[in-house]
């Protein structure tokens, strides 16, 4: 056992590589899953991507992303769920377990964030019986506050849940990222609310201080703030037995070699994550 049975390469963390290179890179490392996404995975072909992984014997353990489905009625809400269809369509060849959605921000020009919130259950109603028909599960992923207004109007675990409990819990999950959850004082008492609504488990640091970008703020484990093992503990408690996902956002981190990068990441996701 090497410890690193759970680790998942989600490929943003090595934006340089196209999804060939990052199947290759986890094969490299030792890495035995690697969250997709879209972009990387259609310049390549979905079905090249998916035999490529397969022949590889990787898991696939997340496909990102969807969502983006909080514009009113009109042409742009059902064009960004016909492509959340797509999306779910090709996680499905991938054998992704779940699509990870970042729900999106509030409409231009508007302040009703309660009505941007409804529009996600409305999505989710609309999009949860075709995603059982591919057997993929949606995983709605919080965001710390600060993307509430552009890009994810669910702002904590609680909020996550209180609209996944709304659908069977095989079909709408949740994604515990603890960039985005571990400022949270309930996040532990909302991880063991959870339970088996948690579909991903993603890791990066939050580091100080933030780059312009704040997108862009995250950081390689034990570069910031977070103590990832009480986290993971409580995940493992809630039952969740599913993939690791290292995610990085940081223009730093992108601009090092990828081999770096990867070999860096499993020594901090030994260190801090297991540790």
């Amino acid at each position: 056992m090497t410890g690193i049975e759970r680790l998942s390469l989600n490929q943003k963390t090595v934006n340089r590589c196209t999804a060939p290179e990052a199947i290759d890179g986890c094969l490299a490392a030792g890495v035995p899953a690697i969250g997709l996404w879209r972009e990387p995975v259609q310049e390549t072909g979905v079905r090249r991507a998916a035999k490529l992984v397969r022949d590889a014997g990787l898991r696939v353990s997340s496909l990102c992303r969807g969502g983006f489905f909080t514009a009113e009625e009109g042409p742009r809400r059902r064009a960004a769920l016909d492509d959340n269809r797509r999306a779910l369509d090709e996680a499905a060849e991938l054998g992704a377990p779940c699509l990870v959605l970042v729900v999106g921000g509030l409409p231009d020009g508007s302040r009703d964030l309660p009505a941007a919130r409804q529009r996600v259950i409305g999505a989710l109603a609309e999009l949860a019986p075709y995603a059982a028909e591919r057997g993929v599960r949606l995983a709605l992923e919080p965001m710390h506050p600060v993307y509430c207004a552009d890009r994810g109007v669910l702002s904590t675990l609680g909020q996550a849940l209180a609209i996944a409990e709304e659908f069977p819990t095989d079909r709408v999950g949740v994604v515990v990222d603890t960039f985005h959850v571990w400022w949270d004082p309930e996040v532990f008492a909302q991880i063991e609310r959870a339970g088996p609504r948690i579909a991903s488990f993603q890791v990066s640091d939050w580091i100080t201080p933030l780059p312009a970008d704040v997108l862009l703020g995250r950081g390689m484990m034990g570069d910031g703030h977070i103590e990832f093992a009480p986290l993971r503990a409580a995940v493992d408690a809630a039952g969740y037995r599913g993939d690791i996902e290292v995610e990085i956002f940081n223009a730093d981190v992108w601009a090092r070699e990828p081999g770096e990068v990867m070999g860096t990441m499993v020594e901090r996701y030994l260190d801090t994550v297991c540790g």
